[in-house]
């Protein structure tokens, strides 16, 4: 979502990745190519219905605000992933809690619209099983989350209404504390989960639905994993050794995931300060109604945002830090427990890494740092689908029960 289109550089940072390649070893670009790769936190959704807009197109960083279309799912290799159901926190009251739930069912009905207007080119899973089968089918994969499950209200019996929607993670809060779990980024109220977040945790492992804590302050984390009987996830989170911020994990509790069976799934954000202007913040409330802008209001929208990024970027890292920060979390967490869920159009995005047209690059450096075309396959999709079958087992032994 930053700065301009990057669409030459991963093929001019794998021209200079020949030396890897010979007789018998495949180049860095077919190595990604024959990977499985799927983002855990795809905030696409925001994008559809918008007026004048193709998910199917591949569009560029120069003409649009997004950062993920199925053109640029096939020239990057994003096989699929996580579209996002997100809600914003409202006030934690029956109405509040009445709008958020008609706005998280009407994000869902509009996931299925856009899929179901491409079926030659992506399918829709609920399981690792259907992920893998669409795979195999030569299809792109559709998974749904949920991002704050404030919409929920007090009523848990509403889990099994977006489980039977598709979803297959969710993760109990977002920015601001609600009834379920403190925030990362709020004073905390219940020093963790409340009562209700506790109760929450089993109805998740009795749907089979993968537990995501991102976004939930390190107390939470703790009683999430200890309480889950199934390992959990961190759908898009950065290790607080890049940088001190309660959005990300410190090392030690990394362990604690790895040690949990769990995966932390690497981010682009919160790797430094976030730049947040007023002008900013204006072009980000307008950016979260963006489907209900006419064709000149995204343009205006656009022209802004673009501008913006060339005098102040949101973020002051570019992909070189990135992969320092990468390096380290594959390191203390091992290659078994991390992921990738960079916030693609959430506010993710970094200089040298803006779109998923430069996916590329991330497997060539991992290949450069010694790592074996398996392991990454592990990293890419092999530790995520290992969680959601585990999520899913759990569902089975408690029904057998």
């Amino acid at each position: 979502m930053i700065a301009r289109s990057l669409l030459i550089a991963p093929l001019a940072l794998l021209a200079g990745c020949t030396h890897l390649a010979s007789d018998n070893v495949d180049s860095p670009m077919d190595v990604h190519r024959n990977l499985l790769v799927l983002d855990t936190h795809l905030d696409t959704p925001i994008n559809f219905g918008r007026e004048g807009w193709d998910f199917a197109a591949s569009h560029t960083l120069a003409n649009d605000i997004a950062q993920v279309d199925l053109g640029r799912m096939a020239q990057g290799n994003l096989d699929g992933g996580f579209f996002v159901i997100y809600t914003a926190q409202g006030p934690l009251t029956p109405q509040g809690y009445e709008d958020a739930l008609q706005f998280a069912r009407e994000r869902s009905d509009t996931i299925d619209r856009e899929m179901a207007r491409h079926p030659a080119m992506i399918g829709t899973a609920t399981s690792a099983a259907e992920a893998q089968r669409l795979n195999d089918a030569g299809k792109l994969i559709a998974l749904k989350s949920i991002e704050n499950s404030y919409p929920l209200g007090e009523d848990l019996s509403l889990l099994k209404e977006f489980r039977q929607r598709g979803v297959s993670m969710a993760g109990p809060v977002h920015s601001a504390n609600n009834q379920f779990a403190d925030s990362a980024t709020d004073t905390p109220r219940w020093n963790g989960l409340s009562p209700l977040g506790q109760k929450w945790v089993a109805e998740m492992n009795r749907l089979g639905m993968v537990i995501d804590a991102s976004h939930a302050s390190d107390a939470a984390f703790d009683q999430m994993l200890e309480l889950s009987q199934a390992p959990i996830i961190l759908s898009h989170s950065s290790p607080r050794w890049a940088f001190d911020h309660p959005r990300n994990l410190d090392d030690t509790r990394i362990r604690k995931l790895a040690e949990h069976n769990g995966a932390i799934c690497m981010s682009t954000i919160y790797m430094s300060d976030m730049h947040l202007t007023d002008e900013r913040a204006e072009l980000f409330d307008r950016y979260e109604q963006i489907a209900e802008l006419s064709a000149a209001e995204q343009a205006d929208l656009i022209r802004r945002w673009r501008a913006l990024d060339q005098t102040d970027p949101m973020w002051s890292i570019d992909f070189d830090r990135y992969m320092e920060a990468a390096l380290h979390l594959i390191e203390v967490a091992g290659v078994d427990h991390v992921c990738f869920g960079a916030d693609w159009d959430g506010g993710g995005g970094i200089k040298g890494m803006m779109d998923i047209s430069a996916l590329p690059m991330l497997t060539a450096r991992l290949l450069e740092a010694g790592y074996t075309p398996e392991q990454i396959g592990q990293m890419t999709s092999g530790n995520v689908l290992r969680i959601m079958r585990a999520a899913e087992a759990t569902a089975n032994v408690t029904e057998a029960n």
